[in-house]
């Protein structure tokens, strides 16, 4: 009875370590793949650097961001401000380091928002048709006829000061690209076959 449990454990064991060692193996040829890639190699460097630097913000700011020094205001760089002070004395190198744990907080609820937002239009008007089709798209020709930093900027106006009102303001300009895609792919799914031999049956 023991003898047949530490077999199983034993072959089960194994079976982990050769699902971890496959999975190691898939993660190393997809970092090489995009090593290959200058472009991407260098598009992900500057992202992690970014979260590095968001990471380990309040070590590398010299300085608090929102501590202001009239005395130092609009001081050229130097040792002492590496890019210098704005008009409140606020060191500018500072703000940067803590404005990027700002940027990723944007970018991931825009990231998480925008998609689905698009896609459910998208889906919507690919699968309806007609007139559902014709009206979202029209809309969809709107948002995109107007420059989408001059939408998001009277949209942030109209809603007030926040992160949360640029979060909702960059989204509101950002969904139909992802809607356009998603419709053209929805079309080309109910013109396909599988799906006109289900309607027959």
């Amino acid at each position: 009875m023991t003898i047949s449990f530490d077999a199983a454990s034993v072959s089960h064991s194994r079976e982990r370590l050769v699902r971890c060692q496959r999975f190691a193996a898939r993660c190393g040829y997809f970092l090489w793949r995009m090593a290959c890639n200058p472009l991407t190699a260098i598009g992900g460097g500057i992202v992690l650097v970014l979260c590095i630097v968001a990471l380990f913000a309040p070590w590398i700011a010299p300085y608090h961001p929102l501590v202001q020094d009239l005395n130092n205001a609009l001081t050229p760089p130097g040792a002492a401000h590496w890019f210098g002070t704005d008009e409140f004395g606020r060191d500018i190198f500072s703000r940067l380091v803590w404005g990027a744990r700002i940027t990723l907080y944007i970018v991931l609820l825009v990231s998480v928002t925008v998609g689905p937002l698009g896609l459910l239009l998208g889906v919507t008007a690919g699968y309806f048709g007609g007139k559902v089709d014709g009206v979202l798209m029209r809309v969809t020709d709107i948002f995109i006829s107007f420059p989408s930093l001059v939408l998001a900027l009277a949209f942030v106006a109209a809603l007030g000061p926040g992160l949360e009102h640029v979060v909702i303001a960059i989204t509101l300009t950002a969904w139909p690209p992802i809607a356009r895609l998603a419709r053209a792919e929805t079309l080309s799914l109910r013109q396909a076959d599988f799906i006109s031999a289900v309607r027959l049956q």
